[in-house]
């Protein structure tokens, strides 16, 4: 991130700064939901295909697989998620003086 000082010698964030660490955040944001959602939408989509084959059109039947499929996708991912966001909030810390100065 670039730094500029002023007129005291002060570190100041610029926008380029607040611009990158919004976009940090929303990828790190959408990586780390990716895998839930993408495995929700999956059995979803399995199940209305299920469901439009053999013509049950049971509104429940999508919600038990799913919450099961998206809590099994959270316990697989959990690990990779939280290096993640360790990964993410790290250097955030790290620069904590320079970002609210």
């Amino acid at each position: 991130m670039p730094k500029r000082r002023d007129d005291k010698g002060v570190c100041r964030m610029t926008p380029d700064d607040i611009v990158f660490l919004g976009q940090d955040a929303m990828r790190v944001t959408l990586l780390a939901s990716a895998p839930m959602l993408l495995s929700g939408m999956a059995i979803g989509l399995i199940i209305s295909i299920f469901q439009s084959v053999t013509q049950i059109q049971e509104i429940t039947l999508t919600f038990v697989p799913k919450i099961v499929v998206v809590l099994f996708t959270l316990v697989l991912f959990l690990p990779w998620m939280i290096s993640l966001l360790v990964a993410y909030s790290r250097p955030m810390f790290g620069d904590f003086h320079r970002l609210v100065m």
